[in-house]
């Protein structure tokens, strides 16, 4: 429970932090998106190229483990994203509700979580997941969001403009020039990766303090039925499917299912709230799942973590 509470609740204060610092004037109207620019420009970026450059194939090769979270991933968006549809939403902020349905905070939380609740030897499959939420699962959503604000008319030259829109995309570009650096090139000298380190580092707090900021400019409340139904999907429908897959399909071990039903079970990250920032979508639903999804993860993580150290 220590553990717990010294990982997500300073998440939660950054977050406060941020809402304090607009709401009182320290920070200028304009804070929210110029802190968002930076995360979405340079320091996720940084991140997710330095991830896949320095990343250890062998480590990274568990087939089971990435299709079961991969499992969880994939419906529970796909699921959000047809509920959202026939619900009459636009396909940009249904696109945008599967992320805050199944984008779990891995970079920011599941690390340090897992680090402390599982060991080191949980970090590969970590990475694992990060991978699959951040470049796998954000770029499908990134083409649906795409799509949604091309104009209507023939598919090939909507699909031209996407691809020309994602090749632009520099959340998608940077994993993709990563694997190509450790595809090809030696390993990233320490300045180099210092640097990397130095911008990455800085995505968290600046991305959690944007957020803040964002909320401390909401005048109104949020959609609470609408959020209510995304922070369930989060945190109990995502990691009972994750688990029915790891445990019924591909039969993993109890170790590799802890790990991939707890970082299933992460509330939602940042992603979703940078892009509807990005594209100008509904930013507010976005921010209220990830604060109360960050709220009620402190108890649904402790259960879980208790249920498989039993």
């Amino acid at each position: 429970m220590n553990v717990l509470f010294s990982v997500v609740l300073p998440i939660f204060a950054l977050v406060g932090a941020g809402w304090a610092a607009r709401h009182y004037g320290f920070l200028g109207p304009t804070s929210a998106r110029e802190l968002n620019q930076f995360v979405v420009y340079l320091g996720i970026p940084a991140l997710l190229f330095q991830v896949m450059a320095n990343a250890s194939w062998n480590d990274l090769n568990q087939p089971g483990f990435t299709l079961a979270f991969g499992t969880g991933c994939a419906i529970t968006y796909a699921l959000t994203v047809f509920i959202r549809c026939k619900q009459g939403a636009h396909l940009a902020d249904a696109s945008l509700d599967g992320l805050n349905g199944g984008y779990a905070n891995v970079g920011f939380i599941g690390f340090p979580l897992c680090l402390a609740a599982f060991g080191s030897d949980s970090l590969p499959l970590v990475t694992i997941t990060a991978i699959l939420t951040v470049s796998v699962l954000f770029g499908l959503a990134v083409l649906l969001v795409e799509i949604g604000l091309q104009p209507k008319g023939n598919i090939l030259p909507i699909l031209g403009k996407v691809a020309i829109s994602l090749s632009k995309n520099p959340m998608l570009l940077a994993p993709v020039l990563g694997v190509l650096y450790a595809s090809f090139a030696p390993a990233l000298p320490t300045g180099p990766n210092r640097f990397l380190s130095l911008l990455a580092s800085a995505a968290s707090p600046c991305a959690l303090v944007s957020l803040g900021a964002f909320l401390g400019d909401c005048r109104g409340g949020f959609n609470w039925p609408r959020v209510s139904g995304l922070v369930a999907l989060k945190l109990i429908f995502q990691p009972a499917v994750t688990w029915m897959a790891a445990t019924y399909v591909f039969g993993l071990s109890h170790e590799l299912t802890a790990i991939a039903v707890v970082v299933s079970a992460l509330p939602t990250g940042t992603g979703p709230y940078m892009l509807a920032n990005l594209y100008k979508r509904d930013a507010g639903t976005t921010a209220g799942s990830i604060l109360a999804s960050t709220l009620f993860s402190i108890a649904s993580i402790a259960i879980l973590i208790s249920m498989f150290n039993a």
